[in-house]
């Protein structure tokens, strides 16, 4: 009796001292089950690092000081304006009304709505007011005046703002603008200023400026 009590305290002792190291075993191996999904969650936190973000479009969306006062809503809004032709479109923004004047009186309406990938540089109303108001209702008057002055701010392609970086374009017109600069500051002409570039319309690029171009 004693040999077998022996032997079942001999037994008892070493299950309780083997034990702690199994359960040690089953505590590593969750460790290990658990830090794959951690290591798989990091992984898959470096790829969404390196996808697109909005960042990657801001060069594709519209900008420049001037950018501030298109409406946020309405058809005058950005959104607003690439659902419309461009003449349509300009229609909508107060701050091209003189604009959309001349372009009516020119009968360039339809002209302008009815293009395929056209670039337009829009002067604005300010753009218009530099010009001495006896010389501005003589032009206004004048219609195949009107009509060079109006298409020499048309070409007849969409051009990207890096297109405009250094570049020279045949106009509607069949004259030639040149265009110079970086980021989100470009000249045409060396005279005026892109003051709301990149804007869409249903079949246009527009670029707002702030002077009149005038063909030579």
């Amino acid at each position: 009796m004693n040999s077998t009590k022996f032997r079942r305290t001999a037994i008892a002792v070493a299950a309780a001292a083997l034990l702690p190291l199994s359960l040690a075993a089953c505590s590593d191996s969750g460790s290990d089950t658990k830090a794959a999904p951690t290591a798989a969650a990091g992984d898959e936190a470096k790829t969404d690092t390196n996808t697109p973000s909005n960042d990657a479009t801001t060069g594709d969306q519209p900008f420049g000081p001037a950018c501030a006062g298109v409406p946020k809503e309405g058809a005058g809004s950005f959104d607003g304006m690439a659902e419309d032709p461009v003449a349509t479109a300009a229609s909508n923004n107060p701050a091209l009304s003189t604009l959309v004047t001349a372009v009516k009186k020119a009968g360039l309406v339809d002209t302008l709505n009815n293009a395929k990938d056209i670039t337009v540089f829009a002067p604005t109303n300010d753009a218009f007011a530099k010009i001495p108001k006896a010389d501005l209702d003589k032009v206004l008057a004048d219609k195949d005046m009107l009509t060079k002055i109006l298409t020499y701010h048309v070409v007849g392609q969409e051009l990207t703002p890096k297109q405009l970086e250094n570049g020279s374009f045949e106009t509607l017109q069949k004259g030639m603008i040149t265009t110079a600069g970086s980021g989100e500051s470009y000249k045409v002409n060396d005279t005026a200023n892109v003051v709301c570039g990149n804007v869409r319309t249903a079949n246009a690029h527009v670029y707002i400026i702030d002077t009149v171009l005038m063909p030579k």
